[in-house]
C-alpha cells in the first residue's frame, strides 16, 4: 500500500448544480475506469454563484444530497473521494462555511474541513473583496489517516499561509490536498509557485485540483497539478475539463525526508 493513483477533476463550474454533479459522475466513472484510488474535485464545484452571496438555496447541511451522492459514489466504486470544496449550511448565520468532506470505500466520512483563511481586501481606490461578508472561516487545522499514509487538507487560499501545511506535516502528513478556485490574474504568476513551493518545504505531496473557465466574477485559471515531495510537477491538466491521474509513492516522501531531513533539522527553540 505504499503506492497509489489520485485522480483531479478539473471542472468549468456554473449555475446549474445538476448539470455540475452529472458531470462530476462521469467524470468519477472516468477515473475509476483508468485505475485512481483516490479522486479529488476543485473548491466550489458544486455551484458558482451568479453573484456573490446569492448562494440561497444552492448550500446544503452535511449529510445533505451531494454528500449522500459522494458517500455512495465512494462505497460503490471501492475508492476514497475528495469532495473538493462545497457551500455548507451554518445553522443560525446567514453565512456559509467553504467546506471539504472526504470519503472512505466504506463511504464514511473519514474528514471534514471547513476554509480558514478568506480573502478580505480593501484598496483605497482599487479592489474591494470581502470573502468573509459571505463564508464563515473554520478555525481547525484537519488531517486524517488513510491505508496509504496520513493526510491533510487545505482550501485555495489557504495556499499563502505556510503555517497549515507546515503543522500538517509535522502531525506526519505526507500527502496535501489543496482544491482552488485560483483566479487567472494571481494563478499565472503565483499558482505552480506556490504549491511547488509548500511541497519542497514539507517534503510532501501536493494534490491541487483547479477550476477552469470564465465564471461572472472572473476567468479561472485551471491547470490543476500533482507536484512530488522533492518539487516537480508530476501531472499537469490541460486547459479544459477533464480527468488528471497521477501515482503517489509514499516511499519517495519517506526517502527524501532522510535523505534531507528538514523536518527534523528544525530548532523551535531557536525560532523567537
Amino acid at each position: 500500500m505504499n503506492r497509489f493513483n489520485v485522480a483531479l477533476i478539473q471542472m468549468d463550474s456554473q449555475q446549474d448544480k445538476k448539470t455540475n454533479l452529472a458531470k462530476v459522475d462521469r467524470f468519477i466513472d472516468e477515473a475509476v475506469g483508468r485505475g485512481a484510488n483516490f479522486i479529488t474535485m476543485p473548491e466550489m464545484w458544486t455551484f458558482i454563484p451568479e453573484k456573490d452571496g446569492l448562494v440561497t438555496g444552492n448550500d446544503e447541511t452535511i449529510p445533505g444530497p451531494v454528500t449522500n451522492f459522494l458517500a455512495a459514489k465512494a462505497k460503490e466504486k471501492k475508492v476514497w473521494i475528495h469532495g473538493g470544496s462545497m457551500y455548507q449550511t451554518v445553522p443560525e448565520d446567514p453565512r456559509y462555511y467553504n467546506t471539504t468532506v472526504v470519503y472512505s470505500p466504506d463511504g464514511e466520512i473519514a474528514a471534514t474541513y471547513n476554509k480558514i483563511h478568506l480573502y478580505d481586501v480593501d484598496v483605497k481606490g482599487g479592489v474591494y473583496y470581502k470573502e468573509s461578508d459571505t463564508i464563515m472561516p473554520g478555525n481547525e487545522i484537519v488531517d486524517f489517516d488513510t491505508e496509504y499514509c496520513k493526510m491533510g487538507l487545505a482550501i485555495c487560499y489557504d495556499i499563502r499561509f505556510p503555517e497549515i501545511y507546515r503543522i500538517l506535516a509535522l502531525r506526519g502528513a505526507k500527502v496535501i490536498f489543496n482544491p482552488a478556485e485560483f483566479a487567472l490574474y494571481t494563478g499565472k504568476d503565483h499558482w505552480e509557485s506556490l504549491i511547488r513551493a509548500r511541497a519542497i518545504e514539507n517534503q510532501c505531496y501536493m494534490i491541487c485540483a483547479d477550476q477552469i473557465g470564465i465564471k461572472p466574477a472572473m476567468q479561472t485559471y485551471g491547470r490543476s497539478l500533482v507536484v512530488d515531495p522533492w518539487g516537480n510537477v508530476i501531472a499537469k491538466a490541460s486547459d479544459k475539463e477533464g480527468v488528471t491521474v497521477a501515482e503517489i509513492d509514499i516511499d519517495y516522501v519517506d526517502k527524501l525526508r532522510t535523505e534531507v531531513p528538514c523536518l527534523t533539522n528544525r530548532r523551535p527553540n531557536a525560532y523567537k
